[in-house]
């Protein structure tokens, strides 16, 4: 794990005490809110497993959310619902999550580490690192608390349209999930923007 930190240790050398991991979750499923994280955890954290959550087991991931909020110096989570998704398109979408999320976090970081990208607005340095949600302590933590967010999300959304089986597929474009809404029709989470929602009848 101590890999994870390399390069919070030398921005920190650098003069950045506070760095912020930023991830997002749920850029491709067809239905629920995007939702990104930002985290600033301290030199030492004790988050065996730490990892991308993609490469988590649910129970572990459940775990590490926990442990990740009690022992983190900062953090905040963002979401933008499906309607704000289509209006913005799903990759200015996710970058606006995390701009709410760097921008919600209750210390301001000195430098911020992204997945992938570049957070356009935000009043902090940031290095965009390719893989860094699986490189990246910091970022690692922030995919970890996004995804677990939007599950719980879409849980709650499961007990509203039980229909689609939202708790199952988290929103994502399964079989079960096209079945469904050729048979009911897009529900007011599912994302009209989207092609495979687009060409189903609208209520």
């Amino acid at each position: 794990m101590a890999g994870l930190f390399r390069r919070e240790r030398q921005l920190a050398r650098a003069g950045a005490r506070l760095v912020a991991g930023v991830d997002e979750a749920g850029v491709g499923p067809l239905a629920g809110p995007i939702v990104a994280a930002a985290v600033v955890l301290p030199g030492r954290v004790s988050l065996a497993g730490l990892d991308d959550s993609k490469r988590v087991d649910p129970r572990r991931r459940a775990r590490l959310d926990a442990e990740i909020r009690r022992q983190a110096l900062a953090f905040a989570v963002a979401e933008l619902a499906a309607a704000e998704v289509d209006a913005l398109n799903v990759y200015r979408a996710g970058l606006e999550a995390m701009r709410r999320a760097v921008e919600g976090l209750p210390l301001r970081p000195d430098h911020v580490l992204v997945d992938a990208r570049t957070i356009p607005g935000i009043c902090a340095p940031q290095t965009a690192i390719l893989g860094g949600d699986a490189s990246e302590a910091c970022i690692a933590a922030a995919s970890i608390l996004a995804k677990e967010h939007r599950d719980r999300v879409m849980r709650r959304h499961h007990a509203e349209y039980p229909e689609y089986g939202f708790a199952r597929h988290k929103g994502y474009g399964t079989a079960a999930h096209r079945e469904a809404l050729r048979r009911y029709g897009p529900c007011p989470i599912h994302r009209r923007s989207f092609a495979p929602v687009a060409q189903t009848r609208l209520f």
